[in-house]
């Protein structure tokens, strides 16, 4: 029931409050001041005797006194806040209105205050319960009652009571209830709660054994016990919960399948009222090995592993942190291909549940029966003989001169030139594991008579001076470009330092040079990039260097920093086929390392460095978003021109609609959202570089 107040101050009605099934009383006051006093409720009315009331409004921490109906007044106020005031009844409190006083006035309530009947639990029984059977609540004034509420929120509403009398109430246990003091309210807003004064003591499930124990992880195991109709999950250790299981007719037994990802530790059941039941600590299973073979074994080839439970292994590690692949799995054996790069040492085989298994694999290394010719001259062929030469990766001649990239003729053979620069000494094999192999006797190396390149710049532009660094640079007649372009025009000539214009028809992208001598010898320069593109003004006006200015997000492509096609640092690759429609690569927002002061879109554009390793690409287009609106810039296809070029893109192309509409980029300052690079719809395969993306004024 709803009870209006009425302030004794002001005759200006403010409000009226009706809130339907509230025990709180309803306010009826005048407009007033912050700092007046006001009250908007009361309740529970009806209320106990000897129970509490509250009164809910402002500045309520001002009342100094509550009168209850002839005259019975009460100063122990429990003030909680200044919107909310509490007060006891007393036992000999009369129905009534009720006003509030404070130093200024006075509040009247429009309804009386009326009382309950004092419900009461004389008895609950049975003591102790399960959940399904039937509990009866026996007291006075129970048919006021429309909850009855156990630990834990789990509570029977009067619809799913068994029967209600003013004497006896009879309640199903729900399956939530927990061990502890129930209580029966009214079920109004703000309750009459009665507690019971004796505990309920409510059954839960027991374990008594779990079997097998050890076990298999995806096992059956058997629990048993008593009332597992009161089970909900099985919580196994690492918090890995199983709701899926079968319980017997008896509720004694519960049959589960381990989980594959199960840890050892103590397993529990869970009850439908979240009581944890534990049982003794599950043990698992682990693999074992009984034997590995071959032992030692070469690195690339297949190992056989014997034991039990193998199928438990996920994953197998050599010595070296490698993961060997594996080919076939049963229960007591294996099969992995050892890695290239795996170590002798312990190979530790993993499974699901933690469980480990190691054992000692030695690799086996290559070996030097011979060489020959066992003196020769710097840049001639030389034939190492010996085993599982295969396995070499690379050889470091006398002088510290590294061959890489080795590949053996043979398993029993290997025949390389060696370095121009190599001096005598031991010839050194490092396999694919880094382990290293050296000759018992050494190689004698004598110099040619011939030019050696040690240092070359790269890259260069056609045009540019090109520097050339070694020995015996005198005896260079002349020097061919990678299309066979005759260089012309020279700077400086000596012994150690050539420096030679680049022709400007030389062939562009990763290139060599052909050194000829007057006595018609040839050399060839390692590999260097002859690039097209235009140098970078200001680096700090470049937004994409994808050494630092990175994307934060894209769909297509990623960075690389192959030595073989880099230009400086990192770059972006496209190497795949792209869909149709959308297909994006790099893009970043938020105006994040992207500087336009002063850049105006009359004189000023995008550059950007491509190295096109295909075919000429689809159409591309460049996006500016900010608040200005969304602009575009159409880029035709990318040509393979041979190596690095740069293309620009004015920034008076950069359009509405997609690029293809009638407004016009304003003002770069503004672009306040994403920028970066997406193909114009069109599917394809894409194989490409690009690299200092960037502002730059071209008029």
């Amino acid at each position: 029931m709803l009870h209006t107040i009425k302030n004794g101050l002001s005759t200006k009605l403010f409000v009226f409050i009706l809130i339907a099934v509230s025990l709180f009383s309803a306010c009826e006051k005048d407009e007033v001041s912050v700092d007046t006093v006001q009250l908007e409720v009361f309740g529970p009315s009806p209320v106990l005797r000897g129970g509490e009331i509250k009164f809910i409004g402002k500045n309520l921490d001002k009342i100094t006194s509550v009168q209850l109906a002839q005259g019975l007044e009460i100063t122990d106020i429990q003030r909680v806040s200044s919107e909310e005031i509490r007060i006891q009844i007393p036992q000999d409190a009369v129905p009534g209105p009720i006003t509030l006083k404070y130093p200024d006035g006075e509040i009247f309530t429009k309804t009386p205050l009326t009382f309950s009947e004092p419900i009461v639990i004389n008895k609950v029984s049975p003591a102790v319960v399960k959940a399904g059977d039937i509990m009866t609540i026996e007291g006075d004034y129970l048919n006021l009652i429309n909850e009855v509420i156990f630990t834990q929120d789990a509570v029977v509403a009067f619809a799913d009571f068994k029967s209600r009398t003013r004497g006896k109430i009879e309640v199903v246990v729900p399956k939530e209830a927990k061990s502890g003091k129930i209580s029966i309210s009214n079920g109004a807003e703000i309750p009459i709660v009665i507690f019971s004064e004796t505990e309920l003591n409510v059954t839960l499930p027991t374990l008594t054994s779990v079997a097998p124990n050890p076990v298999k992880p995806e096992q059956e195991l058997t629990i048993k016990g008593s009332n597992f109709q009161l089970v909900e999950s099985i919580l196994f250790s690492d918090n890995i919960t199983s709701s899926t299981f079968a319980v017997n007719e008896s509720h004694t037994e519960i049959k589960v399948s381990v989980p594959e990802m199960v840890k050892e530790g103590v397993i529990k059941l869970i009850a439908f009222s979240g009581v944890e039941v534990e049982s003794t600590v599950l043990k698992l299973i682990s693999p074992a090995i009984t034997e590995v073979t071959p032992n030692p074994i070469k690195n690339g080839t297949s190992l056989k592993i014997e034991g039990t439970h193998l199928d438990l292994v996920t994953s197998i590690v050599f010595a070296g942190d490698v993961e060997g692949s594996i080919t076939e799995k049963k229960e007591n054996s294996i099969l992995v291909t050892v890695p290239l790069n795996a170590k002798s040492g312990v190979m530790t085989l993993n499974t699901n549940s933690g469980k480990t298994v190691t054992a000692q694999v030695n690799t086996i290394l290559p070996t030097i029966s011979s060489f020959s010719p066992t003196t020769l001259m710097a840049g001639e062929q030389i034939t190492i003989t010996g085993t599982n030469l295969d396995l070499v990766r690379s050889i470091v001649f006398g002088g510290n001169q590294i061959v890489s990239n080795v590949v053996a003729n043979s398993p029993t053979t290997i025949r390389i030139n060696i370095p121009m620069t190599a001096e005598s000494g031991v010839i050194k094999l490092i396999t694919s594991n880094s382990s290293e192999v050296i000759s018992s006797t050494s190689l004698t190396v004598t110099s040619p008579n011939i030019p050696v390149i040690t240092k070359i710049t790269s890259p260069v532009k056609p045009g540019d001076l090109l520097r050339i660094e070694g020995t015996k640079l005198h005896l260079v007649e002349s020097i061919y470009f990678q299309n066979n372009v005759k260089a012309t025009q020279y700077v400086s000539r000596s012994e150690t330092l050539i420096q030679v214009y680049v022709p400007a028809n030389a062939a562009k992208g990763n290139v060599t040079l052909r050194l000829m001598t007057f006595d018609n010898k040839e050399v060839v320069s390692t590999t260097f990039v002859i690039s097209g593109t235009d140098p970078v003004v200001d680096q700090s006006y470049v937004f994409y260097d994808f050494d630092g200015k990175n994307s934060w997000w894209g769909s297509f492509g990623a960075m690389e920093n192959q030595s073989s096609l880099s230009m400086s640092g990192s770059y972006f690759r496209i190497n795949q086929n792209l869909p149709a429609g959308w297909a994006d690569f790099f893009w970043r927002n938020s105006q994040n390392d992207f500087k336009t002061s002063g850049v105006t879109v009359a004189e000023w554009a995008i550059k950007m460095d491509v190295n096109v390793l295909g075919n000429t690409t689809q159409e591309f287009k460049f996006r500016l978003n900010g608040s200005d609106g969304d602009f575009w810039a159409i880029i035709p296809g990318f040509q393979n021109k041979g190596g690095w070029y740069t293309v620009t893109i004015p920034l008076t192309n950069f359009k509405d609609g997609n690029g293809t509409g009638t407004k016009q980029l304003p003002s770069v300052q503004n672009i306040t959202q994403d920028f970066g690079l997406a193909t114009n719809g069109e599917a394809g395969f894409v194989n490409m570089c690009i690299d200092n993306v960037r502002f730059e004024k071209i008029k």
